[in-house]
């Protein structure tokens, strides 16, 4: 957390993972856009679904501008979270989402780098479980580097103004 806290470590990084059509994807692909990222999970009861509807809604507010935004979610639980489960998901809060998915071993390479902590939380006597897990937006400037996070709970107000002064800094 104190990496992300004081930007003395690097966050981020060029990944592979895949996406709710199939295909491999990753930072490269959105060269030229302002990248929302968030890690999450399809069953998460109240962050995840909170947060997404926050960077749909900031996507909405920018209006025009909004096309130079790609919202990205990561799934933190891949073996309930397939790629058509998780592409409906995301995109049930706006259309263009990316939803992607991997290994457990590709999960925990990306949330590493990114500095996202997570971990199973079984639930007693049964054998479902959520998943304890940070609850940053991640903000991805135009070269694919890491610039910035929005903490939980961000209103898409505030989402819509840091990355239009992105936008407009260009």
């Amino acid at each position: 957390m104190n990496d992300l806290m004081t930007g003395r470590e690097r966050i981020g990084g060029p990944f592979s993972l895949t996406d709710q059509r199939g295909q491999p994807t990753g930072p490269a692909k959105w060269r030229g856009r302002t990248v929302l990222l968030y890690f999450g999970y399809t069953s998460c009861p109240d962050a995840c679904p909170t947060d997404l509807a926050a960077i749909a809604a900031a996507i909405d507010v920018l209006g025009p501008m909004g096309s130079e935004v790609q919202p990205v979610f990561i799934t933190l639980d891949p073996s309930r979270d397939k790629p058509e489960l998780i592409g409906r998901y995301a995109e049930s809060f706006h259309p263009r989402f990316v939803a992607l998915s991997g290994s457990e071993e590709q999960t925990r390479e990306v949330a590493a780098a990114y500095r996202v902590y997570f971990e199973k939380v079984p639930a007693r006597g049964t054998d479902r479980y959520s998943i304890d897990h940070t609850s940053f937006t991640y903000v991805l400037d135009a070269d694919g580097n890491f610039a910035g996070f929005f903490p939980p709970g961000t209103s898409a107000t505030r989402i819509a103004e840091r990355v239009r002064a992105m936008l407009t800094a260009r």
